[in-house]
């Protein structure tokens, strides 16, 4: 079947979806169901969980495509988050399953949750800090660590050099870390660009 939609850009298919066209999500499915599909898989390691976090990531965006605003950030990155977000949700879910199954330890339960809050006030920290960069540096950013895209992929994608994606990132890993270090606080365990890589 023709995708008639497929010279649309993404935005114009979330305001399409926001207005109930199915065909419109099909296409944003088209496109990006296969790496939220792999972004899924390396959070949750299990296929079926990786395949319902697609899904419920999908289902959000049709319930929530009239609340996406494309000032504030690329289609792909919101698409991309939403699936990032629910993959986490059912890493928590699982973990709240089988906590229940196993074990009504007091103390492990309190640590698993001291370990949830401090993990969502980090997520939070990382997110302020990233909607503080320039736009082109925070795109890069979220298609890379939200998405899972290589900087080849991303200069491909993006239609820039690689030398400029790097550049990119570079800046706004650099700047990313002086906003996430606080004065007296202990270094986080996620730093943005410590990794070797």
């Amino acid at each position: 079947m023709a995708r008639e939609l497929a010279h649309l850009s993404d935005e114009a298919l979330v305001l399409l979806a926001a207005r109930s066209e199915q065909s419109a999500l099909a296409e944003l499915y088209d496109r990006y169901g296969r790496p939220a599909y792999g972004l899924a898989l390396r959070i949750l390691r299990d296929d079926t969980l990786a395949e319902d976090a697609v899904q419920e990531a999908f289902m959000s965006l049709w319930r929530t495509a009239p609340r996406f605003v494309p000032e504030r950030g690329k289609a792909s990155t919101w698409i991309l988050t939403l699936v990032h977000r629910k993959a986490v949700d059912i890493v928590r879910r699982e973990q709240v399953r089988r906590t229940d199954a196993l074990a009504d330890d007091a103390g492990d339960q309190a640590q698993a949750a001291d370990e949830e809050a401090w993990l969502r006030l980090q997520r939070e920290r990382v997110q302020n800090a990233l909607r503080q960069l320039p736009d082109q540096q925070r795109e890069a950013i979220e298609l890379a660590y939200y998405g899972g895209f290589t900087q080849s992929e991303l200069a491909e994608r993006l239609g820039q050099p690689l030398g400029t994606i790097k550049s990119r990132m570079f800046a706004g890993l650099a700047r990313l870390r002086e906003l996430l270090e606080e004065p007296g606080m202990e270094r986080t365990r996620w730093a943005p660009g410590t990794s070797t890589s």
